[in-house]
């Protein structure tokens, strides 16, 4: 599916088209789920969260431009917001299942065998690019769910700082995997 025809499912959500719903969920779920399950690392967490997703996808469509970021980038964008979020509150009193070893799994998961793909291996590649420390910032805060305050203290730098390593990395890393 193309992000032109996700784009238009997504019009069709705003006004209530439950079949577009229905479609825009077949056709994104899959990508969305990993990006949930790659921030949670639980994976009945990130179903629920999937799910908690798309509710507000449905609710939220009309929000979307058409004009602005890519559908799949906005639709990513929810996904990690509220993973995060979960991410958030999961520090607030819930312990972490690998702070649990005798119940940590140590089969490769879905997640670690979808690294695997050449995708993955282009990312790794546009990452190695960046200097370490903001390469580092990037996985901290799209994959480790830190927040840019979090990061600045443990670069020791201040906040308005690590927000532009963060947006000139991430120009980078669009400019390198649009190149590859």
């Amino acid at each position: 599916m193309t992000p032109k025809d996700i784009s238009g499912l997504i019009a069709r959500v705003a006004l209530g088209d439950r079949a577009a719903f229905d479609l825009l969920y077949q056709s994104t779920s899959a990508k969305l789920f990993g990006v949930l399950l790659r921030l949670l690392n639980d994976r009945a967490e990130a179903e629920d969260a999937l799910q908690e997703v798309y509710v507000r996808i449905w609710q939220r469509a009309d929000r979307y431009s058409a004009s602005g970021a890519s559908a799949m980038s906005w639709l990513i964008a929810i996904a990690r917001n509220h993973g995060i979020d979960r991410l958030r509150a999961r520090k607030d009193g819930h312990q972490d299942i690998s702070q649990m070893p005798e119940l940590e799994d140590k089969d490769p998961t879905p997640e670690m065998n979808a690294m695997a793909s050449s995708e993955r291996v282009q990312i790794d590649i546009c990452l190695d690019e960046l200097d370490s420390n903001r390469a580092q910032a990037v996985r901290g805060a799209y994959l480790e769910g830190y927040s840019y305050q979090e990061l600045a203290d443990q670069n020791k730098v201040p906040l308005n700082t690590m927000r532009t390593w963060l947006r000139r990395s991430l120009a980078k890393l669009r400019e390198c995997l649009d190149n590859a």
